[in-house]
């Protein structure tokens, strides 16, 4: 059995670090702009210009059945979508506002459909709810909000009540937990925090205070225990989530520096929503080893799609999808229910490891393919079969020595020697799968 220990946390996390992989979705009348979910930000855009987007939104090729088969064709095993990004539009027919899908061309609840059809594929469901909320009446300006360069800004914020929106965050977190069957996880998102006592708007910041954290949590877990919530509201839960960078070792809690549940969240691209013109789409390589690297050090994987505002996923985001389908079909079983090898394998340069968590088989994902002979000290004893895992293809070993002719050949008393094909196997990163003594 595997060795490692992590924080013990308030929900059910023991599925999530079996199934390791997931799809997430941000969605949202950003995508109409189709330059960065951020634009209302970036561009400091105006109410009036920016309800158009509402006003015209018309997912009329919204077919969540495809989404989901795509999503499960590609290994992955759990889903979040943005219910309410920044921008503070809702996708489902919430009672609190007028700002949702409901009243839009759209005309009917995006969310309920997502759910049905990914619930419908086996997949397990979460809701991403943005803590931000730059259409809403009472959330107070500050650093982030796009009229925080108004030279008015002081005078529209005066009679903003934070407490009031925070209400409003939990009654819709409420609505959320309640309408739509089991959900797995809850996947806030984020928090600033500042001294607000500085008369400038543009330095204030907004953090556990001001969304009443523990308030909203309670509610959480009070209508659903066993979800899984994530840490951005600064208070600490079940879930680690580093964004848009590989983490070179298993993540730790900053104070005690035990093990933690972490999921990385990435793109395939530099945006989360749709971005017609974006151009550093991740390589096939790249796509592939992110997975792998994520888990074999422990983690989870969140790989985000960004559908168009007419509600379908573009031919780029369909081909890195498929490039997951394509190698997980053959080579899941290195990434379900496994994790970081035990201390006691090294990995050679260009491999990643990944162990079963019974501790029975190891996993090792040649990055780099080796010329003939793959080399593993430490491994002699150990090892009772190998072989290719995309094929189920024996490969042969020796130990002590690599067996070859020439002088100077590699010699040891713990070295196992994998004999490898000359050319490499028609997959983008190959698996040898060892069952172990």
């Amino acid at each position: 059995m595997s060795s490692y220990v992590t924080r013990k946390t308030p929900g059910d996390t023991s599925w999530f670090v079996h199934d390791r992989f997931g799809m997430f979705i941000h969605w949202g009348t950003y995508a109409m702009g189709a330059r960065h979910e951020w634009l209302k930000h970036n561009e400091s855009t105006p109410e009036e210009k920016y309800n158009k987007y509402a006003k015209y939104f018309d997912p009329d090729l919204y077919d969540p059945k495809d989404w989901a088969r795509q999503a499960k064709a590609a290994g992955m095993k759990y889903v979040v979508l943005t219910t309410k990004h920044h921008e503070g539009f809702c996708m489902w027919d919430t009672k609190y506002t007028d700002y949702k899908c409901t009243n839009t061309p759209a005309g009917r609840d995006l969310v309920r459909e997502y759910v049905d059809a990914f619930r419908a594929e086996g997949l397990r469901i979460g809701f991403y709810y943005s803590l931000i909320d730059w259409h809403h009446p009472d959330f107070t300006i500050d650093r982030l909000h796009p009229r925080r360069n108004d030279p008015d800004a002081e005078e529209l914020n005066k009679g903003r009540d934070i407490k009031k929106y925070a209400q409003y965050m939990r009654d819709q977190v409420t609505e959320l937990l309640t309408n739509y069957g089991k959900i797995d996880i809850l996947w806030f998102d984020f928090s600033y925090p500042a001294d607000n006592s500085d008369p400038d708007l543009r330095k204030h910041g907004k953090g556990a205070e001001e969304w009443e954290a523990e308030k909203l949590i309670a509610t959480a877990r009070s209508i659903q225990p066993d979800i899984i919530i994530d840490n951005r509201t600064t208070i600490e839960q079940d879930l680690w989530t580093p964004e848009q960078y590989q983490p070179t070792q298993w993540v730790r809690h900053p104070e005690t520096g035990e093990l933690v549940v972490w999921e990385a969240c990435q793109t395939f691209s530099g945006s989360w929503g749709y971005h017609r013109d974006e151009q550093t789409w991740k390589s096939p390589e790249m796509l592939i080893q992110m997975l792998i690297n994520t888990v074999s050090l422990g983690g989870n994987l969140l790989m985000n799609v960004g559908p168009t505002s007419r509600g379908y996923l573009d031919y780029r985001a369909e081909a890195a999808l498929k490039v997951y389908a394509d190698w997980m079909k053959y080579n899941s079983r290195s990434i379900y229910g496994c994790t970081m090898a035990e201390p006691e394998f090294k990995a050679p340069n260009g491999v990643k490891m990944t162990q079963s968590v019974d501790g029975s088989r190891l996993y090792l994902h040649l990055f780099e393919y080796p010329f003939a002979n793959l080399e593993l000290p430490g491994f002699a004893g150990k090892v009772d079969y190998a072989q290719f895992l995309h094929d189920g293809s024996e490969l042969l070993f020796d130990e002590k020595k690599v067996n070859h002719f020439s002088e100077g050949a590699s010699q040891a008393d713990d070295l196992l020697v994998i004999k490898l094909p000359v050319v490499k196997p028609h997959v983008i990163v190959p698996v040898i799968e060892l069952m172990l003594k």
